[in-house]
């Protein structure tokens, strides 16, 4: 994938959905991650031509782990003159060690989530913008039918009431093949995820079990797309489509 690609569909996203408003203040939550360093490019790439302007900032919550090395980020960050800011915490400590939970993600992810909108409003932003894709978005619904009964998965656009942010997802219209295409095209400085639980969760068992499912019924994964963005599922908020041909 080039970058054009990523800026349409980036661009796609941002507007289908009214993620960004005139004067907004964005922080990208930098994981160190390939969507995340993705994410990074298309916001800064938009940024330059979008008729409505924005601030960007970036925040990665260091989780604690021992021998993590932010020095390329930091520079990739100073190169695209978007400001970082490392949240230092000890939530690896505390969801491994102290609490040792055997099902750590959604602890985990509470925490970290919790971290990002602290510094996010010290940073006097009003939107956080997540790198979830669109592999992202049918996983977590195949895990919501699966696991918990019921049709759902993360809007491309959630108001959090108790920070007053507003979450919004760009990456929504990528899937994780086309970020790796860009990965390895930009040689982005991926940072290894150190999680103990990594490749060992529901999440890697839905994205196997989708895989599977895609090769034997080619094309599932993009109808089941298509059926969440047609779903009229509960805190979507309403699609904005524009006319072939219209400006």
């Amino acid at each position: 994938m080039n970058s054009r690609l990523l800026l349409s569909m980036t661009r796609k996203a941002v507007d289908e959905y009214r993620m960004i408003e005139e004067g907004d203040r964005i922080a990208v939550g930098l994981s160190g991650g390939k969507d995340s360093l993705t994410l990074l490019y298309g916001l800064k790439g938009l940024q330059t031509f979008y008729p409505k302007h924005f601030e960007l900032c970036a925040i990665t919550v260091d989780l604690g782990f021992k021998n993590l090395d932010f020095g390329k980020i930091e520079a990739l960050c100073e190169e695209l003159s978007i400001p970082l800011t490392i949240a230092r915490t000890t939530i690896g400590e505390v969801v491994f060690e102290d609490r040792q939970e055997k099902n750590p993600c959604a602890l985990c992810a509470k925490l970290r989530k919790g971290a990002l909108n602290r510094h996010a409003l010290e940073l006097n932003c009003n939107k956080i913008a997540y790198a979830h894709h669109k592999d992202d978005i049918i996983e977590t619904m195949y895990m919501s039918l699966i696991f918990e009964g019921r049709i759902h998965t993360f809007s491309p656009v959630t108001y959090l009431d108790r920070s007053k942010l507003t979450v919004i997802r760009p990456l929504m219209f990528l899937t994780e093949p086309e970020i790796l295409s860009f990965r390895n095209q930009m040689s982005l400085p991926v940072v290894k995820n150190p999680c103990p639980a990594d490749g060992n969760t529901k999440r890697e068992w839905a994205k196997q079990s989708l895989a599977s499912l895609e090769r034997e019924f080619p094309g599932t994964k993009s109808r089941l797309f298509t059926a969440i963005l047609n779903g009229h599922m509960e805190g979507w908020p309403e699609r904005v489509t524009r006319r072939r041909g219209s400006n």
